[in-house]
């Protein structure tokens, strides 16, 4: 019984979240409402309520679903022949795919209210992978490893709001290959010479 109880959540968690993506592209994310959400989810108030505090954390919990997807392209990246395991950028190529998927969401989302949640659960997220990236690339403490990780994130979400608003058409490797380039070459100093050079 209990098992058929979590599959009617995850169902309805799924419907939630789905409606929020499709709303958020007819209507912006700040015009929304939970009355529409639930609407165009079919789900009622109560039920919506039992799950989330508003459209705020539902917009907020939606990015556990991102956070799974770049640990897995992460594993799925250092198992593979060529991947280095002192890649402190090992979470870039597949963030910035995963941004041309839903490229129109993240457009709509960025200002606003909706732009802050967003950018900043993205901020959380990519503190944690470059975090767990650093503690086997990075030699030197010279820097506060902290500082690094901000710098790096930074540096990230510079680069996607730059891609969207003025080279869209850049494909995410393109964009990737120049994000690596830069910060690669800023972190060298702190890195082995092998590291850097098997990075490349």
């Amino acid at each position: 019984m209990s098992r058929e109880i979590d599959r009617r959540a995850a169902r309805t968690r799924k419907a939630l979240h789905q409606a929020l993506l499709t709303l958020m592209l007819r209507k912006g994310y700040e015009a929304l409402s939970v009355q529409d959400i639930i609407d165009e989810a079919d789900v009622g108030r109560s039920t919506f309520y039992a799950h989330y505090t508003g459209k705020e954390d539902l917009l907020r919990r939606g990015f556990q679903m991102l956070r799974e997807e770049l640990k897995e392209a992460q594993s799925t990246a250092r198992a593979g022949a060529k991947a280095s395991h002192d890649d402190p950028l090992g979470f870039s190529t597949a963030m910035f795919e995963h941004a041309a998927r839903y490229a129109d969401h993240y457009r709509t989302m960025i200002g606003g209210r909706g732009g802050a949640v967003t950018e900043n659960e993205i901020r959380l997220i990519l503190s944690e992978m470059v975090r767990q990236d650093l503690s086997s690339s990075l030699h030197d403490d010279t820097i506060p490893r902290d500082f690094v990780v901000q710098f790096i994130v930074s540096a990230f979400l510079t680069a996607l709001n730059w891609w969207f608003e003025r080279k869209p058409k850049l494909s995410p490797s393109q964009v990737d290959a120049m994000f690596r380039s830069l910060v690669l070459d800023g972190l060298s100093p702190l890195m082995g010479d092998e590291s850097r050079s098997s990075a490349d």
